[in-house]
């Protein structure tokens, strides 16, 4: 039987890929140690909740239910919301999984280190760098079944870039398309026409409006073989960036980019791009991708419609005509 994991559960780090990999591994332990893939996710940012709603959320249910509540953003949280965090990791409800994030910084920075004393189980999503994420590379390959050689490795590193999200997404690609045969030619030759047209020059003239250009770029990506997969997470992760970046004050690219998981050149050029972005285009723009990412993976019937469609969308909702 699946372990039980454990009551209060910390993902320190600031990449998201990887916190978003280390809260679905919780939620699946949990349903699966309850036998109930149905346990409900109750999740809230640790700034928006309120202490009372939080409090609720947190005692014993009457009827004895399982739940799982996620509280994102604790660096951030308000004294009295850490207050109830702290009761809960003390004096676990029965039923209740509790997960919580933290960048590792921000006000709150004390508790990463207070936390894993009271009996919190800390799961690591800090940014990788170098070996790391060389690492990451060979891990994602034997998660599918795939050895490869450290030529391979550096290839898709160097095809693909260092977004774990966008290299999961082409690694788990590549050992669908190969049957689990991936050699160096078999990398060179399925990304043989991104030198011309990339995922990411589709992305960048998609979400800053650029309408005609940006679905021009992406039937020529897909002409020259692009795939569909990378285009799409090539669109996630922008709109994603800048969807972290809205409304961030006073951001240094230099000083912040490690907090924001990007180079100091990338972050400047995300922050730019976000000055087109509303609210409402930012939440409208990331439930497009989200069903894109969908789409390319077997749910459309067309994945060449449903890439040229979400373009069109982004493209749309950044030159504010959503």
């Amino acid at each position: 039987m699946t372990q039980a994991p454990a009551p209060a559960n910390l993902i320190l780090g600031t990449e998201t890929f990887l916190a978003e990999r280390r809260r679905s591994a919780i939620v699946a332990a949990a349903r699966a140690h309850a036998d109930a893939p149905d346990v409900p996710v109750e999740m809230h940012k640790a700034t928006d909740i309120t202490a009372p709603e939080l409090a609720e959320l947190l005692s014993p249910s009457l009827f004895s239910e399982d739940r799982i509540i996620v509280v994102t953003g604790v660096e951030d949280a308000a004294q009295d919301t850490v207050k109830l965090l702290e009761q809960a990791i003390a004096d676990p409800a029965d039923g209740v999984v509790l997960v919580m994030t933290h960048t590792g910084k921000g006000r709150n920075k004390k508790l990463v280190n207070t936390w894993p004393k009271m009996g919190v189980q800390v799961h690591s999503a800090g940014e990788l760098k170098g070996r790391d994420r060389h690492a990451f590379v060979e891990q994602e390959f034997r998660s599918h079944g795939v050895r490869v050689s450290p030529d391979v490795v550096s290839l898709v590193l160097d095809s693909v870039g260092s977004g774990l999200r966008e290299l999961a997404s082409a690694i788990s690609q590549l050992a669908a398309d190969t049957g689990g045969n991936v050699t160096a030619d078999s990398v060179r030759k399925y990304y043989q026409g991104r030198a011309e047209v990339t995922g990411f020059e589709v992305a960048d003239l998609a979400v800053t409006g650029r309408l005609y250009e940006a679905v021009v770029a992406a039937r020529r990506a897909l002409q020259l073989g692009v795939p569909h997969v990378l285009l799409a997470a090539a669109l996630c992760g922008a709109v994603a960036d800048i969807a972290r970046v809205a409304g961030a004050r006073r951001i240094d690219p230099r000083r912040d980019a490690a907090d924001y998981g990007m180079a100091p050149w990338k972050l400047e050029k995300t922050m730019r791009h976000a000055r087109m972005w509303s609210p409402e285009a930012i939440s409208e723009g990331l439930q497009v991708v989200a069903h894109l990412d969908a789409d390319v993976k077997g749910r459309s019937q067309s994945a060449d419609y449903a890439v040229e469609h979400a373009v069109r969308r982004i493209a749309s909702l950044a030159a504010g005509q959503g």
